[in-house]
């Protein structure tokens, strides 16, 4: 039965991903967004209707509304549904009720999601089983983030930022780690981990679960659980674990330790020992699949990971400009861990901090997380949905940062339509720049490149007199 969805926040990443699907499914789309950007101007292409801004008539003839988290009750399209007796469902619900017909693999966590499902899909398309896949990021190389296929297997990154992913019950549920996150939904982190313990327990029964064993919370759970479980890592403890690891700039080996037997050697083209950990989970996935160690060894090394990923903008004069989402504390320390091992001169890092209560409730834990740069620009918090919270601020960040670092390494809050001025000034031969937060600031770091383009070829020698 063809129906009409109209989704709310259309051009949000998750939300375009389950339009391509229904569009693909031969569905009649419809949504609106805020403002245009490159997922509305693709879903347009894809024959999806596009309105910009919220008003009550955007809604039309749609018989199902879809509404994204960040989508607030009183929004004028959803007061319309309600008026009008139209089911408004949340994004997850319709995502799970796709994935019914299909055997389900679901990555949960709170960090490392998106890079695990996208290398899930990755291997399950290179192994011949044509997966149905909706990932939160877009795969280099392609320009989406969801692919309709004609196989028994659904792979989906699932968002515990709402509870949402309680709305699945998958065949084999991957959870990358558990973290103090989202305490604007949870409140408490035994309402985290409760959580935690629902989904585990919605695995299938003749499922399994594929977990990080080093988390500090995961092996309790499993254990408790009535579910089958493999747990992977760096330890020997894990039923998978890696050793023999290598680094060479962006690149890693390693070999891979499957119940105390070698599985095999294998070589990834993204940096860091957390993509180590995240291909561990897709090779738990593999074996639990019966995929031969060839195929997951030519897929992993083939692969190129998730746009906003470490993902290279651009490179001059030995100085390269890398654009993250990481906008947690244990995401930035991760990233900035992987920065190191490039073995650039400096890692000049700009921060982007995400939501003021992100900030408020993870205050101390930013202040300490960035060790590991020679240099930060703390720029201006990106507000999201969010008001202003008194007395929480970008400068106020920025000097609590700057008290942990010590004077010798500096730290200074810019305002960010003067950053990309700043970091002309600063930036060196063989320096990596790290532009991290999940706000607007990759464009900041195109407007980086676009200035470089011009100004570092002609003069060469004079960007870097002003060191920060």
């Amino acid at each position: 039965m063809n129906n009409h969805y109209h989704l709310i926040g259309i051009g949000g990443i998750g939300m375009g991903a389950l339009a391509s699907l229904l569009l693909a499914k031969g569905q009649q789309v419809s949504g609106s967004d805020l403002a245009a950007n490159s997922m509305t101007q693709r879903l347009q292409r894809e024959g999806a209707t596009i309105s910009i801004g919220h008003a009550a008539d955007n809604v039309g003839s749609a018989n199902i509304v879809v509404y994204s988290s960040a989508i607030r009750m009183d929004n004028p399209e959803l007061q319309v549904a309600k008026k009008k007796n139209i089911p408004m469902l949340p994004r997850a619900r319709v995502l799970a009720e796709l994935m019914q017909d299909h055997i389900g693999i679901t990555v949960a966590g709170a960090h490392g999601k998106t890079t695990t499902t996208s290398m899930i899909s990755h291997l399950l398309m290179d192994a011949g089983l044509n997966p149905t896949t909706a990932i939160g990021g877009i795969v280099n190389g392609t320009n989406t983030n969801a692919l309709l296929g004609k196989g028994k297997y659904f792979v989906a990154e699932v968002d515990e930022s709402d509870g949402s992913f309680l709305n699945f019950t998958p065949r084999y549920s991957v959870i990358t780690n558990i973290d103090r996150e989202h305490m604007d939904y949870y409140h408490s982190m035994e309402r985290v981990l409760s959580a935690y313990r629902q989904f585990i327990d919605q695995t299938k029964k003749d499922g399994i679960v594929v977990a990080y064993g080093e988390d500090p919370y995961l092996p309790n759970m499993l254990k408790a659980s009535k579910r089958s479980y493999i747990t992977y890592g760096l330890e020997k403890t894990n039923t998978i674990y890696a050793n023999k690891i290598t680094f060479d700039q962006f690149t890693s080996r390693f070999q891979c330790v499957y119940q105390g037997k070698p599985f095999g050697n294998f070589h990834l083209n993204v940096p860091g020992r957390h993509n180590i950990l995240n291909a561990l989970a897709c090779i738990g996935v593999g074996i639990q699949l019966s995929i031969d160690f060839d195929t997951i060894d030519a897929s992993l090394e083939k692969y190129r990971g998730v746009k906003r990923r470490f993902e290279i903008k651009g490179k001059f004069n030995n100085t390269f400009i890398v654009d993250d989402y990481a906008h947690h504390p244990t995401e930035i320390l991760s990233t900035l861990a992987a920065a190191r091992l490039i073995g650039a001169k400096r890692v000049v890092a700009v921060f982007q901090p995400h939501r003021y209560s992100r900030v408020q409730s993870l205050f101390n834990d930013f202040s300490q997380c960035f060790s590991l740069c020679d240099a930060l620009i703390v720029t201006d918090i990106y507000a999201a949905s969010e008001m202003p919270i008194e007395g929480i601020t970008a400068q106020g960040l920025a000097q609590a940062i700057q008290s942990h670092r010590g004077k010798n390494n500096h730290t200074l809050y810019q305002s960010k339509d003067k950053l990309v001025e700043t970091l002309l000034d600063i930036i060196q031969p063989g320096d990596l720049v790290l532009m991290m937060g999940a706000g607007d600031i990759t464009r900041i770091s195109e407007q980086l490149v676009r200035r470089l383009e011009t100004v570092w070829p002609a003069i060469p020698n004079v960007i870097g007199e002003k060191v920060l």
